[in-house]
């Protein structure tokens, strides 16, 4: 303020003009940030590899331990035991796989996965029950393994090229399976020991765990 005789005069002091914002660098960080993630979230299985290892060398021991008492009854009762801790291991494979990859496990991938995996699940545990009553058991281990396969081709359809091919894989087990029931128990153990083995070492070392 001043006073010019009698007459104050007021004088406003603006504040500082802030400095312009660099929008072309603003965009490109934010271009950079998205393309990191869409590259996190495409190379994201939903697919445990690690996971999948283990559930494989589970169903080796299945395999083994069904074939130490040659009735139905025991046999599925192993694989029974065996679906339950594959579930476990699966899961637990999954969290902590989307956990060591920042990416949510019920993300754009693990739901599509899961929504084209459980509805085979279903359809095979329903003909389970229809068809091991019905003494249609040597039946069986083929269609295991083809819905499962079939699950796998479905829920993999939207992740990376390597998990339908693995489903794929397990069809063919579980056609052979059922074209030859003699060789059921063999097959599983191709399919749920051998496949889950070799693709899940494939898919920890290429596809981050």
């Amino acid at each position: 303020m001043r006073y010019h005789g009698n007459v104050a005069t007021i004088r406003l002091i603006r504040p500082a003009a802030p400095a312009p914002v660099d929008i072309q660098a603003h965009a490109l960080d934010n271009l950079s940030y998205i393309r990191r993630t869409m590259e996190r979230a495409g190379s994201f299985t939903a697919v445990p590899g690690v996971g999948g290892a283990l559930m494989g060398a589970s169903a080796l021991a299945a395999s083994w331990a069904s074939g130490r008492r040659p009735t139905a009854h025991w046999r599925l009762t192993v694989w029974f035991v065996e679906a339950c801790i594959a579930l476990a291991i699966g899961i637990a494979g999954a969290v902590w796989k989307s956990r060591r990859a920042n990416v949510p496990l019920l993300s754009g991938p693990g739901r599509k996965f899961v929504a084209g995996f459980a509805p085979p699940i279903l359809a095979g545990a329903l003909l389970t029950a229809v068809l091991y009553p019905a003494g249609l058991w040597t039946f069986l281990p083929g269609v295991w393994l083809l819905l499962y396969g079939a699950s796998v081709v479905s829920g993999g359809a939207a992740s990376v090229r390597i998990v339908p091919i693995m489903g794929a894989c397990f069809m063919a087990c579980g056609a052979a399976a059922l074209l030859a029931p003699g060789i059921g128990g063999a097959m599983l153990a191709a399919g749920f020991g051998g496949l889950h083995l070799a693709f899940g070492l494939v898919i920890a070392v290429k596809y981050g765990g």
